[in-house]
């Protein structure tokens, strides 16, 4: 088959679509013919060196995809050869073909085109992990969403609405936050124009959960906005590492910081993961509450190019890489 490979650490150029051995269903896994992948920005940071697959991964960049199952591994139940799939992956998914955990597997949703299909596990396993399974967002509430415009932002907007909260976001032009309004975010924010915690302590007195993707640049400022017994989850470190906590007032706010992470976990709790936005989200998106929301398709082998476009923040919602033309 053919796969995108890493030359050396660099910029977008050092990939390159490559003749690499066929992947094998391991007992428990399935094998995928892959329609498409999709691009995330773990994949920016693995190309540059910072950021390795996780023991026993494939080093093919990739953390999610569609296609249809080819061959199933020794012990796999619920699932048959020609099945439309997508799949959270740990690696892999820039390829004609993957090998995954079978708890990893999800249906094409009825109405979701399996091109499209291949946006959906990571930021829906992402987003409804950590702002549903972990911060129990619920109706009433308030999300506050930084990078309202991105892959997660663009999905977390629809699973807040969905849920009956307020959703607040962060996006650094006028363009792009009217996108997000239409998706239905209730309040916008120029970041570059605005302090977020100031808006968000005029409009609803703070944020019950925030969806925080910039790390340490925003730290202070997300402690400020949390309203009482709130809720940050950081899934990025765009904005830095190393911040500084005013542990006083976290205390004084009954309020938490959780750092998240999903690629790394045991196959046990991504499989429990996904058994949950199946049983859950996966409703929502079949009833059209929630969409994959599609910037732009780009041919698999020219994935260099689909990089740069992440890189350069024009696209809103995901970046696909469609592995047959």
């Amino acid at each position: 088959m053919y796969a995108i490979t890493i030359r050396e650490p660099g910029g977008p150029d050092v990939l390159e679509w490559t003749e690499v051995p066929d992947p094998r269903p391991g007992p428990g896994e399935v094998l995928i013919d892959v329609a498409a992948s999709a691009v995330n920005r773990a994949d920016l940071l693995q190309r540059q060196g910072f950021y390795p697959p996780p023991r026993g991964a494939s080093e093919v960049l990739g953390l999610e995809c569609s296609g249809v199952i080819a061959e199933l591994g020794e012990g796999v139940e619920g699932w048959n050869v020609g099945d439309e799939v997508c799949a959270l992956l740990a690696g892999g998914g820039y390829a004609e073909k993957v090998a995954v955990p079978a708890g990893q597997v999800l249906p094409v949703p009825a109405e979701v085109e399996t091109l499209a299909a291949a946006g959906l596990p990571e930021v829906a396993c992402t987003v409804w992990a950590n702002v549903v399974m972990h911060a129990g967002l619920h109706e009433g509430q308030v999300l506050l969403v930084h990078g309202g415009a991105g892959g997660i932002g663009t999905h977390a907007i629809q699973v807040g609405k969905a849920l009956g909260a307020t959703v607040a976001v962060t996006a650094g032009s006028a363009e792009r936050l009217e996108s997000c309004r239409q998706l239905g975010a209730d309040i916008t924010i120029n970041y570059k124009e605005q302090d977020f915690a100031e808006v968000l302590a005029k409009e609803t007195g703070g944020a019950n959960v925030i969806l925080d993707n910039m790390g340490a640049k925003y730290l202070e400022r997300n402690v400020d906005t949390l309203a009482m017994d709130g809720r940050l989850i950081v899934i990025g470190m765009q904005g830095g590492v190393q911040g500084e906590l005013n542990l006083g007032k976290l205390m004084g706010k009954r309020a938490s910081v959780f750092g998240a992470g999903l690629r790394a976990r045991p196959l046990d709790q991504k499989a429990a993961i996904v058994g949950d936005v199946r049983e859950r989200l996966w409703p929502l998106v079949e009833q059209g509450s929630v969409a994959p929301i599609v910037g732009q398709v780009v041919p698999m082998a020219e994935a260099a190019s689909a990089h740069r476009m992440l890189e350069d923040g024009t696209v809103f919602g995901k970046v696909l890489l469609a592995a047959k033309s």
